[in-house]
């Protein structure tokens, strides 16, 4: 079984590469669908499911569960249930036995016995910046200086959940097989290109 994992600065492209990349080469594609299994099994909301697995903020959270008040101490224990219950999918994944492409989820860290091939995608912040805008520009009015500080937010979350995780900081080229910067390229472009040095690279550790 071949395993591909992505992970990637927001506004970066790295979710399109992502689907683009398990197109090209034939895999199963999973990204929102993990989110997706533990909200339903709970009963929550996908987005309140991915602020508590990725935001790691739980502490400025009021929430409110089965109409009681939950405590820190419980929101912290829920916290840890639901990262318990994201690791038990990704490694029921893994033995499924199917090759798959997963984006997020610190799925190169926790499936590491699994010797998946791990990407990760960046772009200077112009891009980033062009690329969000470009997305909410389907869905609402958009200001630069907001949206860049949303990109770092994000990618500082990121980088605090990987702590989770691991002692290898998010974004270090030394913990991926290979770094991807989507600057002034097409995805699309980029996806044939990522796809044949993957392929290259599993046929190399037979």
């Amino acid at each position: 079984m071949k395993i591909v994992t992505v992970s990637r600065e927001f506004g970066s492209g790295g979710r399109e590469l992502g689907k683009r990349l398990a197109d090209a080469l034939g895999f199963d594609y999973y990204d929102r669908e993990i989110i997706t299994q533990i909200a339903s099994r709970h009963g929550l909301t996908e987005d309140y499911v991915e602020a508590v697995l990725d935001r790691n903020m739980l502490s400025s959270f009021t929430l409110t569960f089965h109409n009681s008040f939950v405590g820190l101490d419980s929101v912290m224990n829920f916290q840890t249930d639901l990262l318990a219950e994201q690791t038990k999918i990704l490694r029921s994944v893994a033995k499924s036995g199917r090759d798959c492409v997963i984006v997020g989820r610190n799925a190169d860290v926790i499936l590491n016995d699994e010797n998946p091939f791990n990407i990760f995608v960046c772009a200077d912040m112009e891009s980033r910046i062009a690329r969000c805008r470009n997305f909410a520009q389907k869905h609402e009015k958009a200001d630069e200086i907001d949206i860049e500080k949303n990109i770092k937010r994000i990618d500082k979350e990121r980088a605090k959940s990987r702590e989770l995780f691991s002692d290898t900081k998010w974004g270090d080229s030394r913990a991926y097989n290979l770094t991807v910067n989507t600057s002034g390229w097409s995805i699309k472009e980029l996806a044939g290109v990522v796809s044949f040095y993957v392929r290259s690279w599993f046929d190399r550790v037979k």
